[in-house]
């Protein structure tokens, strides 16, 4: 998610180290340190403005979050959220990195689930290998994931939801939950990101699965 030039953005982010890592690298293995606490660990690979992120963070405080986003103009009004919020949101932090990096910042197992929310669809076959639901992602994510982890996965686009049951199957993942309207019975627990919430005024249904990891 790209958004309009904000020449401040950098100057916030960096006021706010205990918010934003800034060399989230030295956290790799340590990030129940960071939290203080041993409590799951949740990602979401490309949090885009951060209400996604926030709101599953303020929805259920027994659980650690992470945000990574790469755009200084995006990841900022992620970090505003969070600011507004009274006394902060201590279970939540977030990382102005590439997701496609983040073996570096994530021992295996330390992570515990990975959403995936409304990613480039990269419609044009010869960029398959660029959806994050392609098979070199889905080895990035096995990488920082146990063993039995999961991927959460929600989009509005139909053909890469399609892409992606048969990437995810091929793997080898176990598809637990599988929607093609989410919103038709929304469950209570659904936390809508800002496309989300754009698409589904526009009547388009959103897709959703979840999808686990097997061991061998």
């Amino acid at each position: 998610m790209r958004s309009r030039f904000k020449p401040w953005a950098l100057e916030l982010i960096e006021s706010h180290p205990e918010i934003v890592i800034p060399q989230p690298e030295t956290v790799k293995g340590k990030w129940q340190e960071e939290f203080d606490n041993s409590n799951p660990l949740h990602i979401e690979a490309g949090t885009g403005k951060g209400r996604f992120i926030v709101g599953m963070a303020k929805m259920n405080p027994e659980i650690n979050y992470i945000g990574i986003e790469l755009f200084d103009s995006v990841i900022v009004t992620a970090l505003e959220r969070v600011l507004e919020e009274e006394g902060g949101i201590p279970n939540l932090r977030l990382l102005k990195v590439n997701a496609k990096e983040m073996a570096s910042f994530f021992e295996k197992g330390e992570v515990d689930r990975v959403y995936l929310n409304f990613s480039d669809p990269w419609p044009k076959t010869r960029h398959a290998k660029r959806r994050l639901t392609h098979e070199t992602f889905l080895r990035l994510y096995e990488s920082v994931l146990p063993a039995n982890g999961e991927i959460h996965f929600k989009t509005d686009n139909r053909g890469l939801f399609e892409y992606s049951l048969t990437s995810i199957s091929e793997y080898g993942m176990l598809l637990k939950d599988v929607s093609l309207d989410l919103h038709a019975n929304e469950p209570e627990w659904n936390i809508m990101t800002e496309y989300e919430e754009k698409f589904s005024k526009k009547g388009q249904p959103i897709y959703r699965m979840e999808a686990q990891f097997q061991t061998n």
